[in-house]
């Protein structure tokens, strides 16, 4: 007993927490050995949820903050294919500054041939409401968009400047309108109030669109109306009750309508997904760590049989020590979690002053303390979770029993007490993890995934041990030997197992996901994909159109379909913003979608529900819905849909539902009516065309010109371009969550490490005596050498199996893309799961091999 441990009979039947507190602390003094990878996983996983929680807060306030920028107004009225009515724009006016801007995709084009496709952004002069626009060279807003002679000027993204090799004073050709490019554009207050952009951004003046003939009816030009109210009414609930006077007064304008209150609810959305996944790979940091925690008591335990064996012969109680060693645990804890906290709490600061202006978001970092209040409690249940059974189980053991386990571990299960508190800070664990997460069926998921995974990591360890236990009794003596240590006392197989077989899982989730979506975007075009989508052709260009297609290029196929945009106000006699539809399905309700009307069936598409309608069918409006979309919203054939199209409402009943491949990036609509439900609305059409085994560059772009030139009314964009553009972001979120989860590989990683660290007193022992009896440093070697590769072989082979599985769920169900299981991730993780092993467990042995024998059989 050290120095500083020392007690005397009468310390344990005196005092209560007082006494237990001055003993911990007393404990403690000898140091921290065998408690560094229990800190430094609290600390790791406490600062993953601190970092994470500060800087979605962050964003989330400056969201708020600065909504009235990001959405160009206190409020926004947008419509699609119509400008607001005489009675609609009256409303408006009466309640304030009212700023309108236009948008949408057209071709610019060159003098000399070359063209791209432009995200155009048309402003009236009252634009910006709020904020300004940066321009180089600079200037008045006006004065670059304005009319001289019979040029137009634009600003225009730098990207669109090098993509057609523009500089300012140069032309290009938008519809039948002559655009000077003035200035290179900066920056835009309310670019975040937008979606995701196909093209570079080109600002025009809204007298420039009009002489572009780009308006026509049915046209896909999205009219927002953006409200700035009077600084004597600007209060949030003169917002709301604007927004509710709008949808009152004007029921049938169809404008979707948002507040500065929540100027872009896709963005918000988006962000508090992504902060739910990054908040449960640090909860995951947390579990691996909590495996650390559990190694780290038991070790430490072990090394205290003759501290706990002395106080129990001075006449503590089970109870006493019990306390004594979880205030400690406690306190490493605290300290653990406290470092954590202070780098989670510094992250976003280093973040924003490191990556700060590369953000599209407006985050000013801060502390935030219910965030960091909510890291430290998730670290401390998890650390008490893991403990309490270790700790528990030294409670009844006997003085005899725990010398006794040096050598013959009993297999003790703590008091029901001790058991129940564990199932208490495990349930209150995951239902804190519920209750603080955006989407509470994926945080259950996770809980029930996590639980399950333990449990088939220890039943894969016990299943391990029964094997070697069994097997036969080799010749070889370094593979007997390898074999008898995977399950003599004390093993620490279970551990590496649970430790090793959660990282390789993870990694090779992360893995085989990342290579389906680099897949997916960047060289898993279909076969038969469209090279070219066509949009805004006019219904009168429709049949000159197809023409021309047919002449230019003769070999293609091409596939024409009219178009028009509707919103969904009701379902089934349930209003949209009521409905309770999966994520899966609740994208059709959030603003307007594609719709069309056909006499057959769709071309990909196949009837599983209903009867279609006969071609010359003129009864009451009749709709097909895809059938996912339709199971999601709750509809079924008979079932009445309302639709407001163009600022009208449309009732029709659902005729069927029909089976359709999304993949295959053809023309597919959730609706199709029945023709005589849109035939006569004014509406335009859209186009896809496909060269069989696809279309070569020159031919491609031989074609473009040609539609330019004839068509320059007729937006076209490139399949390729088009997935390039969303393959950029799915990358860049991909590679955020790849260096997320690499913060559960660390974990893994020390608590592999501690684990093989924690058996080193072990090996000293068996070392000693094996060489003692003869055995040669060489065999010893190779007999550690191959427990590792035998224990690290098996669990690799689970936790790809494992991270496969859970890979192809979340591909196929939650990002509804085809998975394809890809051998080299997966092999590469099993590699690097033998490597990790095989370098940590060697590490130890070679101090263990070197250690004289003569010490330590004195000491034994």
């Amino acid at each position: 007993m050290s120095a500083s441990t020392s007690y005397s009979a009468g310390d344990f039947s005196r005092g209560g927490f007082s006494l237990t507190l001055r003993l911990a602390l007393r404990e403690l003094r000898g140091g921290l050995r065998g408690f560094y990878v229990f800190i430094a996983c609290m600390a790791l996983g406490v600062a993953a949820i601190a970092s994470v929680g500060s800087f979605s807060r962050g964003i989330a306030e400056g969201l708020a903050r600065e909504g009235r920028l990001i959405l160009g107004g206190d409020l926004a009225f947008t419509l699609i294919h119509r400008e607001a009515a005489r009675e609609e724009r009256a409303f408006l006016d009466r309640r304030g500054d009212v700023s309108v801007v236009a948008t949408l995709r057209a071709m610019a084009r060159t003098g000399d041939g070359r063209s791209s496709l432009v995200e155009i952004k048309a402003l009236d002069r009252a634009y910006p409401l709020y904020g300004t626009v940066a321009a180089e060279p600079e200037g008045a807003l006006g004065d670059l968009l304005e009319r001289r002679g019979d040029i137009f000027g634009a600003i225009a993204d730098p990207v669109l400047m090098g993509r057609l090799n523009l500089k300012a004073g140069d032309r290009i050709a938008i519809g039948n309108a002559a655009i000077e490019v003035r200035a290179a554009l900066k920056a835009e207050p309310d670019k975040l109030a937008g979606g995701v952009a196909f093209g570079p951004r080109l600002m025009l003046s809204e007298e420039a669109l009009r002489a572009t003939g780009l308006l026509q009816p049915g046209s896909l030009v999205r009219w927002h109306y953006r409200l700035r109210l009077p600084a004597d009414s600007a209060g949030d609930r003169a917002v709301e009750e604007i927004k509710a006077a709008a949808a009152r007064s004007l029921p049938e304008a169809g404008w979707d309508i948002r507040t500065r209150l929540s100027a872009s609810p896709q963005l918000e959305r988006n962000i508090e997904r992504f902060t739910q996944y990054l908040t449960l790979v640090g909860l995951t940091a947390l579990l691996i760590g909590g495996v650390g925690v559990a190694n780290s008591v038991k070790h430490y335990l072990d090394g205290k049989r003759a501290v706990i064996a002395t106080m129990k012969s001075f006449g503590a109680t089970g109870g006493r020590v019990f306390a004594i060693y979880l205030t400690e645990i406690l306190a490493l804890s605290l300290a653990g979690a406290a470092i954590g906290l202070v780098v989670g709490a510094a992250l976003p600061f280093l973040a924003a002053s490191l990556i700060g202006p590369l953000i599209p978001l407006p985050f000013t970092p801060s502390f935030h303390a219910g965030e960091l209040a909510l890291a430290l409690l998730y670290g401390l249940l998890t650390a008490v979770a893991f403990a309490l059974w270790p700790l528990g189980r030294a409670h009844d053991v006997p003085v005899s029993a725990l010398f006794r386990d040096e050598i013959a571990p009993e297999r003790v299960i703590p008091r029901k007490r001790y058991i129940a508190a564990t199932v208490l800070a495990v349930a209150v664990l995951a239902v804190l993890a519920v209750a603080s997460a955006y989407d509470r069926k994926v945080a259950m998921f996770f809980i029930a995934a996590a639980a399950g995974v333990f449990i088939v990591l220890r039943f894969v360890a016990i299943l391990m041990m029964a094997a070697a236990r069994r097997a036969p009794r080799p010749r070889s003596t370094v593979l007997r030997l390898a074999i008898a240590n995977i399950h003599r006392p004390g093993a620490l197989t279970p551990t590496v197992v649970l430790s090793l077989g959660l990282g390789v899982a993870v990694l090779v989730t992360v893995l085989e996901i990342d290579g389906n979506l680099r897949r997916q975007f960047t060289a898993a075009l279909p076969e038969q994909a469209p090279s070219f989508f066509f949009l805004d052709i006019q219904s009168a260009d429709a049949e000159r159109f197809d023409s021309f297609i047919r002449g230019e290029a003769p070999r293609a196929k091409l596939e024409r379909v009219p178009m028009l945009r509707g919103r969904i106000v009701s379902a089934a006699g349930v209003k949209a913003e009521d409905i309770k539809a999966p994520p899966s399905a609740q994208w059709v309700l959030q603003s307007d979608r594609g719709i069309t009307y056909a006499d057959e069936v769709p071309a990909g598409s196949r009837v599983v529900e209903g009867q279609w309608w006969s071609s010359n069918y003129d009864g009451p409006p009749l709709v097909s819905f895809e059938k996912k979309i339709a199971d999601g919203l709750g509809l079924k054939p008979g079932d009445p849909v309302i639709v407001n199209a163009l600022g009208r409402e449309l009732s029709a009943r659902v005729a069927n539902l029909r089976a359709l491949d999304w993949q295959s990036l053809g023309i597919n609509f959730v609706m199709v009516f029945s023709p005589n439900a849109f035939r006569s609305a004014p509406h335009t059409h859209i186009a896809t065309l496909t060269y069989p085994g696809g279309g070569g560059v020159a031919e491609e772009t031989a074609l473009l010109k040609a539609v330019d030139g004839a068509f320059p009314a007729v937006t076209a964009v490139r399949v390729r371009d088009a997935l390039d553009a969303i393959g950029q972001l799915v990358m860049s979120l991909v590679a955020a969550v790849r260096g997320a989860s690499a913060v559960t590989l660390l974990a893994a990683a020390l608590v592999l490490g501690g684990a093989l660290a924690a058996g080193h007193r072990h090996r000293v022992y068996d070392a000693v005596i094996l060489k003692t009896l003869g055995a040669t440093r060489k065999q010893l070697l190779a007999a550690y050498a191959l427990e590792y590769l035998l224990i690290g072989g098996a669990t690799a082979l689970f936790g790809v199996a494992a991270g496969s599985l859970a890979a192809w769920r979340i591909v196929a169900d939650m990002m509804t893309l085809p998975f394809v299981w890809l051998l080299w991730p997966a092999l590469t993780a099993a590699l690097a799961a033998l490597a990790v092993t095989l370098v940590f467990g060697l590490l130890g042995t070679f101090t263990a091999l070197g250690r004289k024998p003569a010490p330590v059989l004195r000491n034994l």
